[in-house]
């Protein structure tokens, strides 16, 4: 028999909010993250505004000692293990040292790149002979594994530990790779989640292909318009998000708080035919993902209340838009609502399915739906396929059942998960 699987514990690391508390009161007020890059105007970036998370040199020192913050400079490991120690603690697990490895936890915790500031560094020193003035880290930071082996250390972690890599869709696919393992079980819990680095060496390759907007450096919370007519393209960001998914019965026995329950979901790739690309989705392959999502969680599609979209604020807004009107079926008002976590973090890349599904599980355990922001403007494509009162705009509080949440990465890859309020007594399978 297949073991259900719950989320226990969240952590996180956002443009408008470090901590849990911070996080919600934000998403639920629309307040956004994005805010002018000196530094980016500096080297001449045609977007000039970013959504970067404020992490205090005190707030480090709460997760990393003095000596291992010396020679750090990994954003992405600091965000990752930041998040993912939250989340442990969120869900009450004990961060007592023993000998012994935890055989039944481990970690599946994603990342694009890690340590771009570290490997810069690397460069300079070692063609002015001074490799050893790297520091011992120099290889943890670098290595794209490096954000599950602090997080594997840090927590002694016994089970899998390890790091996915799908582009956007790296954090929606760890929790699904966790969600598997567990209800296989070969583990009682994992660490799920994703980080991303900040800064210019991550966010310049897309400044030069021209996928940023660059109409709103004086004016940086306008910039992230998801869904509209005057959506200019997305705003980089970066953070973490994290998750423990657990077995049920491990998470009663200890009298577990439970957040929500994973049904199921799916993951695929469009192989970059018919209308895939590196950069663009396959239709095709987006509808079957969503589809399959819901057979894998033994779901209707009339019975999802709300789909937290990928929705970047580029031309491929309306499209998504369409493939999940096509994939449920539904479509005018009888679509469920739908909303964008970049209006408020901008595109936070390899961090974002992690960040946006820990805001969808918060929505889902709170009853309430956050809010676009700038999209008083709705694109006329999408309101030609779902009605605007499907697009809130304002906060809306009702009791939700079943939220979906999916993420559509480059390189044709997507991923859908289902989340639903847990219930006891509820037979998923």
């Amino acid at each position: 028999m297949k073991k259900r699987v719950v989320i226990t514990g969240l952590g996180i690391v956002a443009p408008n909010g470090v901590g849990l508390d911070a996080f919600t009161h934000a998403i639920k007020n629309g307040v956004s993250g994005i805010k002018h890059d000196s530094e980016l105007e500096r080297l001449q970036f045609s977007c000039q505004i970013a959504g970067k998370p404020e992490v205090p040199p005190e707030l480090s020192l709460r997760y990393f000692t003095e000596l291992e913050l010396r020679n750090f400079n990994s954003s992405g490991i600091l965000y990752g293990v930041i998040a993912g120690i939250d989340a442990w603690k969120d869900a009450g697990l004990s961060m007592e040292v023993h000998d012994e490895p935890d055989w039944e936890s481990g970690t599946i915790f994603g990342t694009g790149t890690s340590g771009i500031d570290k490997f810069r560094e690397s460069i300079y020193k070692i063609d002015d002979f001074q490799t050893r003035r790297l520091g011992s880290t120099a290889v943890a930071q670098t290595m794209n594994s490096g954000i599950s082996a602090y997080l594997g250390g840090k927590l002694g972690l016994g089970n899998i530990v390890t790091t996915n890599s799908s582009a956007c869709t790296t954090g929606t696919e760890s929790i699904l790779m966790a969600y598997e393992r567990i209800q296989s079980g070969q583990a009682k819990r994992i660490l799920a989640g994703s980080t991303s680095d900040s800064g210019p060496y991550i966010w310049g390759g897309f400044d030069a292909m021209k996928v940023c907007t660059y109409k709103h450096n004086e004016t940086p919370e306008k910039g992230s318009r998801p869904m509209s007519a005057s959506a200019s393209g997305f705003v980089p960001g970066s953070g973490a998000g994290a998750l423990i998914v657990e077995d049920l019965e491990s998470a009663l026995a200890r009298g577990a708080k439970i957040y929500a329950e994973i049904l199921g979901g799916n993951l695929n790739s469009g192989g970059q035919r018919g209308q895939g690309s590196m950069t663009a989705p396959n239709p095709i392959a987006v509808q079957r993902c969503i589809k399959k999502a819901m057979e894998n969680a033994g779901i209707h599609p009339k019975e999802i209340d709300a789909i937290n979209g990928h929705l970047t604020a580029t031309s491929k807004d309306s499209l998504e838009i369409q493939n999940w009107s096509d994939a449920l079926g539904r479509s005018g008002a009888a679509f469920p609502f739908i909303n964008s976590l970049k209006s408020i973090v901008g595109h936070c890349l390899s961090a974002a399915g992690s960040i946006e599904s820990v805001a969808t599980v918060l929505q889902l355990h709170h009853n309430f739906i956050f809010p676009n922001i700038n999209c008083e403007d709705l694109h006329p494509e999408i309101t030609a396929i779902i009605d605007s009162s499907r697009i809130p705009q304002k906060l809306i509080e009702k009791e939700l059942n079943i939220i979906a949440k999916a993420s559509f990465g480059f390189g044709d890859v997507n991923g859908c998960v289902i989340f639903k309020k847990y219930k006891l007594h509820s037979q998923t399978f």
